[in-house]
């Protein structure tokens, strides 16, 4: 059962009565999460909800619970694990194709999660990994070499994307995603 998690200050608590966590799409991380100064084209999602949902994150790991992050929420997990993020894609790597709207294909490597191959994705974002955070290991890229998704190596099921498979419910790897979260919480309760 989905249960919507406000930022408080219980966060530990909230960690033991859940199985899974999704940390879903949102605004910009700020930079100073990663010892950088705000870009111009930032428009930062409150400290608030992302101190809960590191605190969130710290407790699920913890517990060997599974993490899914999606977008905002993959960017998030990058950071939690010391990495950091092209702020604005356009200004910092002008040669990153447009990433912030429509679908471009994405090659998914060999993983325990998903299916391999290459897929069509949703895309709307304009931050993007740029150095992988420790014991993250990235299997699908763009055709621009931007990381679009991550997993965590020795973990039972910690996994980063950077589209939007909720919005894309009626494909294979959308429902692989779900499903592979899913038996993944199922096991950890």
């Amino acid at each position: 059962m989905p249960l919507l998690l406000p930022p408080v200050a219980a966060a530990e608590h909230c960690a033991l009565l859940i199985d899974g966590l999704l940390i879903p799409g949102g605004k910009d991380i700020d930079p100073s999460y990663y010892c950088e100064e705000v870009h111009q084209h930032v428009t930062l999602e409150p400290i608030l909800r992302s101190d809960f949902e590191i605190a969130l994150v710290r407790g699920m790991i913890s517990r060997n619970k599974p993490v899914l992050g999606i977008c905002y929420g993959m960017q998030l997990l990058n950071v939690f694990f010391g990495g950091s993020l092209y702020q604005d894609l356009a200004a910092q790597l002008p040669v990153a194709r447009n990433h912030k709207n429509g679908y471009h294909m994405i090659v998914i490597a060999e993983n325990k999660f998903l299916m391999q191959g290459t897929f069509s994705v949703n895309s709307t974002h304009h931050q993007a990994v740029r150095i992988l955070g420790k014991g993250l290991s990235a299997f699908a890229h763009a055709d621009d070499q931007i990381i679009e998704a991550f997993y965590k190596a020795n973990y039972p099921f910690l996994v980063g994307v950077q589209w939007h498979p909720e919005r894309m419910c009626h494909d294979g790897l959308s429902q692989d995603i779900f499903r592979s979260f899913i038996n993944a919480a199922e096991l950890a309760g």
